[in-house]
């Protein structure tokens, strides 16, 4: 058999493998949710307090889990998506490492106090039911579920706390009316909408640049390597020391702003140190090639990459278990909880498992469409998206403005993909150089003249790096999350308010 004939047919048994198996895991994933459901059912119906709101506490521990699910199959994916797209990760060896680093962020750093979602974006009335409370909490959340569910079931990344936000916004409506809406704070979220992806990608696209014009395009670039990869990773080390020590640190250490700027240099400066003697020693075999020099970006990309996962499922379990901590609390006083709540151990544990499961379950098809889909990665922009997400999250806290970090990182592909495109459309080969000005290889005629050709090259030869669809696709995921998160959560919240006054 001819050679290219036994690679279409080998091409074809794997094509037939990968599909049968996406077929057993469309239909097994489920199942192993809704087991995961009726376990944490079980586990609630023995732990919940004796009283009039028992049943909501068990339900809302349900509620709990289901958005721990939807969290880890659509939110996880901005962490691990330019690492399993750049190949830096296969996609099990991501899956494994982001459910670990997940867990442990959530159980061990996760917030051990959390402020209720309504006392920033809803102020209610101070007469308001407890009953009803809990009832506005579990459509909230709820809706941000099933909203986070069509997103991910749509191959669109949207912000969990957008969808939050949300549903808390259309049943508090639906609850008390818009008096109760916090204008302000609305207004906040509102510009992260358009200040998170814009950061996200300048950051990202500039530091792209600067690995660009300082490592890559320079002649020898293993001597280039060897002065600025460490530098790379030393900042990277900073930043992320800074970034945990504010984000995902809040259970063991507070620290104040000093000291995480004192933590955040003294970091950078035993990193790099620290790194240059495995990039001397890695640079001592390489190739002057592109390619190669790229390789030593692929290990401080998976740190990159797990410390990422860690800080989110520090910050982002409070997102899927902080009503359940307010109805239990609510349940336990027979106040409605205004304040601050604590997340018990057990109810982290709940949020942990459903994101590493739901990540497991339902990530993979999202992590490839943020690792390839968009544009195409390698380690170098991999990791200057996942560097680019820390350090515009510790930009923004500076100066006090709301990102999503799911706006963060996929603002960041795009910057990285814009940046790629804009220097292949200037003309810049791989190594920086011009390309030379196309010339017409077929004669004139009556219709074509030779700048007629050259014009048509050239056009031929303007490339599109970032794929359009996505761009449209995913911005309007975005626009409309609020709304129809909150529509969800209002419908909801007015479904249980007419079978509880049965």
């Amino acid at each position: 058999m001819p050679k290219s004939a036994l690679d279409k047919d080998l091409k074809k048994v794997g094509s037939l493998e990968e599909a049968t198996y996406d077929l057993s895991r469309s239909i097994a994933a489920p199942g192993l949710a809704i087991l995961f459901l009726i376990a944490v059912f079980l586990f609630m119906s023995g732990l919940a307090p004796v009283g009039p709101l028992s049943l909501f506490v068990i339900a809302g521990g349900v509620v709990a889990g289901y958005m721990a699910l939807n969290i880890g199959a659509n939110d996880v994916a901005n962490n691990m998506g330019p690492a399993v797209g750049s190949r830096a990760l296969p996609l099990g060896a991501a899956l494994v490492i982001a459910a670990i680093c997940e867990a442990a962020g959530a159980i061990l750093a996760g917030g051990d106090v959390v402020s209720t979602i309504s006392k920033s974006i809803i102020v209610p009335p101070s007469d308001f039911d407890v009953r009803d409370f809990v009832m506005l909490m579990m459509a909230s959340f709820l809706a941000a579920g099933m909203w986070l569910h069509l997103a991910t079931f749509l191959n669109a990344p949207v912000s969990t706390t957008h969808s939050i936000v949300g549903g808390v916004l259309g049943a508090g409506i639906a609850a008390a009316g818009f008096g109760v809406v916090s204008w302000p704070t609305m207004s906040a979220i509102a510009a992260s909408w358009v200040i998170s992806p814009i950061m996200g990608g300048v950051v990202a696209a500039a530091l792209l640049g600067f690995i660009k014009w300082q490592v890559l395009f320079k002649p020898d670039r293993v001597a280039a390597a060897k002065r600025w990869v460490p530098v790379m990773i030393g900042l990277m080390v900073g930043v992320f020391a800074m970034y945990l020590s504010l984000k995902g640190l809040s259970r063991i250490w507070n620290p104040s702003i000093g000291t995480v700027w004192l933590l955040g240099v003294a970091f950078f400066i035993l990193g790099t140190l620290a790194t240059r003697p495995w990039v001397r020693r890695r640079a001592a075999v390489l190739e002057n090639r592109r390619k190669h020099v790229a390789g030593l970006f692929t290990l401080p990309l998976i740190f990159a990459a797990a410390l990422l996962s860690f800080a989110h499922g520090a910050n982002d379990v409070a997102n899927a278990v902080g009503p359940l901590a307010a109805i239990v609390a609510a349940a336990e006083t027979g106040q409605a909880a205004s304040g601050d709540v604590t997340l018990p151990l057990w109810v982290l544990m709940i949020g942990a498992m459903g994101i590493a499961l739901g990540l497991a379950l339902f990530g993979p098809r999202l992590i490839r469409t943020v690792g390839t889909k968009i544009t195409k990665m390698d380690a170098p922009r991999a990791y200057c998206v996942a560097l680019a997400a820390a350090i515009t999250v510790l930009l923004a806290s500076a100066f006090g403005l709301p990102v999503s970090s799911t706006h963060i990182a996929i603002g960041g592909i795009f910057g990285v993909g814009f940046l790629r495109e804009q220097l292949a459309n200037l003309g810049l080969k791989a190594d920086g150089q011009k390309r030379p000005k196309p010339r017409p290889n077929e004669p004139a005629s009556l219709n074509k003249t030779p700048e007629d050709a050259i014009k048509k090259q050239l056009k031929r030869e303007r490339r599109r790096l970032v794929r359009r669809r996505h761009v449209l696709g995913i911005a309007a995921a975005w626009v409309i999350t609020v709304p129809a998160a909150g529509g969800l959560a209002a419908g909801i919240y007015g479904i249980l308010k007419l079978v509880v006054s049965f």
